[in-house]
C-alpha cells in the first residue's frame, strides 16, 4: 500500500495533481483562472427573468406585497426535493422563520441548496449557514427593500454577475415577440405549437397560432395550412431578430419523435383532444416537430431542446439522434448537458459537431460534481466551440448564484487541465471565454447588435 498523504514530503505533495492536494479551489492557479473568468462579460443563454412588475416571487408581508427571503427560496429549485415552510399572507418574517429555520437541516449538501449561498454571501455579506436570527431578519428586510426598484435587477445581473446579455424563455405571449429588458435577447418557445391540432388547445391569444393566423389573414383548414402557418411564424420570429427557438416537451412526453407519414398526422388535425387517442396526438406532435426542425434550417434559427431531468423515462438525448441525423442543416442545442446522460450527450456532439451544441445550463446547480466531470469529458471529445452555459433562474439572486457556480466549476476544470499539462494558461483562457461568451455570439449573431458594455453602464432609463 502507498503511504498516507500526511507522510509525503513537501516536494512529493507539490508534484501531485491539483485534485489530490488540498483542493483545486485553494490554489493560486484556480484563483488566477477564476479572476479571468469573472472578468468575461458573459452571454447567458437561458434564464426565466420575468418583467419586474410580474416577478412571481413576491408575497404579501406585513410591510406590503414584495420580495422576501421566503420568495427567494420558494422560487428557486430548492423545494423541488426539500420541504419549505409555506408563507402565510401578511405574517411577519419572525413568525415564518421560527418554523422555517430548520427546513434546511437535511439539505446542506444538495446542489439545489448550495447554489444559492454565494448570493447571500456576495450580495448581502451574510453567511446563510451561520447567520443569527437577527441577521436573518435583516437579510429579509434588505431583500424587500432591494426589490422596490428595478435597478436592483440591473445591478445584480449586469454589474455583479457581469452578464452582458441573456436569453429569456418567456412563460407566455411568445407570439408577441417581445423582450422586457434591454439586456435580453428574444427567444420563441414553440412547445405549444407542436400541439396545435385544434384551436381549443390554446387559451392565451398571444400564444395562439390560430389567432396569429387570423391577424395575418391566413386560413387554417388543413394540415398543410398549419405547417404553412408555422413557416410564417418562424419567418416573423426571424424578422423580429429572435436569437433562437426553445422546446420543453421533455416535461410532457418522450423525446423520441418518429418521422410520421403525413396521413397519420392529418387524422388528428381539426379534432379536439377528447376525440383523439394518445397515439393520434403523438403522431401529430411527432410530425409537427419534424416540420419545425426542417423549418429551422430554412430560416437559420437554432433550436434549444430541454433534455434530461424531466420525465426521465423519455428525456435521454439519445432519443433525438434520428431527428438530429436527418436534419444536418438545423442547429440544435441540447440543454442541461442531458443530465444525467452527460456522456451520451457528449457522444452525440462528437458524431454531429457540425450542427449540434451542448448547453451546460442548470447542470452545475443540479450537481457541481457532475458538471465538473462533464466539462472535463466534453473538452476531451469535442471542439470547445460547441459548449455554452446559462443560469436558468427566476430572480436576480438566483441568476447571480448560478453564474458564480458556473464560473467556479469552469475555473476548477481549466486549472486542473493546466496543471496536468493538457492546456497552457492562454489556451485555457480562450476556452473559458468561448464557453462564457464567444460561442453564443457566434451561434446567435443577432445578439451582437445588442452588445452594450463597450458603450457604458446600462440602466432602466438607458436601454
Amino acid at each position: 500500500m502507498s503511504r498516507p498523504l500526511a507522510f509525503l514530503t513537501v516536494a512529493a505533495v507539490s508534484a501531485l495533481p491539483l485534485s489530490l492536494r488540498a483542493g483545486t479551489r485553494a490554489t493560486p492557479l484556480y484563483a488566477e483562472m477564476k479572476a479571468f473568468l469573472d472578468g468575461v462579460p458573459a452571454i447567458d443563454t437561458h434564464d426565466h427573468l420575468r418583467p419586474f412588475e410580474e416577478l412571481s416571487a413576491r408575497v404579501e408581508t406585513h410591510r406590503g406585497r414584495g420580495m422576501n427571503l421566503y420568495g427567494i427560496w420558494n422560487w428557486s429549485y430548492y423545494n423541488w426535493y426539500n420541504p419549505l415552510t409555506t408563507w402565510k399572507p401578511g405574517q411577519t418574517f419572525e413568525t415564518w422563520w421560527a418554523r422555517a429555520r430548520h427546513d434546511f437541516d437535511d439539505a446542506r449538501a444538495t446542489g439545489f441548496y448550495r447554489y444559492q449561498l454565494p448570493a447571500f454571501t456576495d450580495l448581502y455579506g451574510i453567511d446563510f449557514e451561520r447567520m443569527t436570527d437577527q441577521q436573518a431578519a435583516e437579510l429579509d428586510r434588505r431583500i424587500f427593500e432591494n426589490y422596490r426598484d428595478p435597478k436592483w435587477i440591473y445591478k445584480v445581473v449586469t454589474e455583479r454577475a457581469n452578464i452582458e446579455l441573456m436569453l429569456v424563455d418567456p412563460p407566455r405571449a411568445n407570439l408577441a415577440f417581445e423582450t422586457h429588458y434591454p439586456f435580453v435577447g428574444l427567444v420563441v418557445n414553440i412547445t405549444r405549437l407542436v400541439r396545435g391540432f385544434h384551436p381549443s388547445e390554446f387559451k392565451e391569444p398571444l400564444d395562439d397560432p390560430y389567432a396569429f393566423a387570423r391577424q395575418h389573414g391566413l386560413k387554417i383548414e388543413t394540415l398543410e395550412d398549419y405547417v404553412a402557418l408555422l413557416d410564417r411564424i418562424l419567418a416573423e420570429a426571424k424578422a423580429r431578430k429572435a436569437a433562437c427557438l426553445k422546446q420543453v416537451l421533455a416535461y410532457q412526453r418522450t423525446l423520441e419523435f418518429a418521422n410520421v407519414p403525413r396521413d397519420r398526422a392529418a387524422a388528428a388535425f381539426g379534432r379536439k383532444r377528447e376525440e383523439l387517442t394518445p397515439a393520434q396526438i403523438r403522431d401529430f406532435e411527432d410530425y409537427v416537430m419534424w416540420r419545425i426542425v426542417e423549418l429551422c434550417a430554412k430560416h437559420d434559427l437554432p433550436i434549444q431542446i430541454h433534455t434530461g431531468h424531466a420525465r426521465i423515462q423519455g428525456s435521454n438525448p439519445m432519443l433525438l439522434v434520428d431527428l438530429i441525423e436527418a436534419n444536418p442543416r438545423t442547429k440544435l442545442i441540447l440543454f442541461h448537458g442531458g443530465y444525467p446522460w452527460v456522456g451520451e450527450t457528449g457522444a452525440i456532439v462528437t458524431r454531429h459537431a457540425g450542427h449540434v451544441w451542448i448547453d451546460s445550463v442548470w447542470l452545475p446547480t443540479i450537481s457541481y460534481t457532475m458538471a465538473k466531470r462533464a466539462f472535463h469529458e466534453w473538452l476531451e471529445v469535442m471542439p470547445s466551440s460547441r459548449l455554452m452555459w446559462g443560469g436558468d433562474c427566476q430572480h436576480a439572486e438566483g441568476i447571480y448564484a448560478a453564474t458564480e457556480l458556473t464560473r467556479r466549476c469552469l475555473a476548477e476544470v481549466l486549472a486542473e487541465k493546466i496543471d496536468a499539462g493538457d492546456l497552457t494558461k492562454e489556451q485555457a483562457r480562450q476556452i473559458g471565454r468561448q464557453i462564457l461568451r464567444d460561442n453564443a455570439l457566434e451561434l446567435f449573431p443577432t445578439l451582437r447588435e445588442k452588445l452594450w458594455k463597450h458603450k457604458g453602464k446600462l440602466s432602466p432609463q438607458k436601454p
